[in-house]
């Protein structure tokens, strides 16, 4: 059947062309001729010259908008959900810190008070601004409030692309998927990492924790995101690193995946049909 369906648009798409090629010839035919009435069929033909190919793509445009929502492959699963941190690109703290060159006592109580305390996963949500949180994470660790405020100026470096994000995203998209993006990510981090995620132009839609105040595995981002895209939950397939965001998403009825590796998640998701 989906064979016979690229045979079908195959043909189709050749008719358009040649339809297209006649209607731009048209003028050339008349532009050449001698009777009385040539000239008012040079001025018809080239109106239409004119006028079809701007109708085929009004067409075509109308198209796309009432087909965008449809199935178009050949899966159970037909919309592919990404975490971006550590699925989409690489996030590294743990490198970062240490190429400050701290001192132990002092790497270990930064990152304690930094990257692996509350306010930090509280600052995904970004409820209040990024001073806030910074002037929060001091007030755990006063002593080291200089290389703690260093730390945090230059956080987007933990953000780093990877030479798969991109094509993966572009991969399923020409396949006919839906793609979309559920993240969570603080304001300041989206604002300065944006050059880094180039994969964004190609999905459908994306839900960030800092743009609806909400972050995983709290339920209410899983709903904003299936609610906003009008996402069926059971034909849509989440993949995220961390197994409590998983789960969370399984509760919403979302099939998910822990990402290890861009290989693994890539043959999971070909259990599941995509392929």
């Amino acid at each position: 059947m989906k064979k016979d369906n690229n045979k079908i648009k195959k043909i189709g798409a050749w008719i358009a062309i040649i339809i297209l090629l006649l209607a731009c010839c048209m003028p050339m035919i008349f532009a050449f001729g001698n009777g009385e009435d040539s000239q008012v069929y040079f001025k018809a033909s080239l109106a239409v010259a004119i006028m079809v190919p701007i109708m085929a793509y009004a067409i075509w445009m109308v198209y796309k908008l009432l087909n965008r929502n449809k199935k178009v492959v050949d899966s159970d699963m037909e919309n592919i959900i990404f975490d971006v941190g550590q699925v989409l690109v690489k996030y590294d703290w743990e490198t970062y810190l240490d190429s400050f060159g701290f001192p132990k006592e002092e790497r270990d109580k930064i990152a304690e008070v930094v990257f692996q305390s509350n306010t930090w996963n509280e600052r995904d949500r970004s409820s209040e601004t990024e001073q806030y949180y910074v002037d929060q994470m001091v007030k755990a660790a006063p002593e080291y409030e200089k290389d703690i405020r260093e730390v945090m100026r230059r956080s987007d470096e933990t953000i780093e692309k990877t030479d798969y994000a991109e094509t993966w995203v572009r991969y399923l998209k020409d396949k006919g998927y839906h793609v979309y993006i559920l993240s969570n990510y603080a304001t300041d981090t989206l604002e300065r990492t944006e050059d880094k995620l180039t994969f964004l132009k190609y999905v459908d839609g994306a839900v960030f924790s800092c743009q609806v105040k909400q972050i995983k595995p709290e339920p209410e981002i899983y709903k904003t995101l299936l609610g906003r895209y009008h996402l069926d939950p059971e034909k849509s397939v989440f993949l995220d690193d961390r197994a409590e965001n998983c789960e969370a998403a399984r509760k919403q009825g979302i099939h998910a995946i822990q990402f290890k590796s861009f290989k693994q998640a890539a043959a999971e998701l070909e259990k599941l049909g995509v392929n």
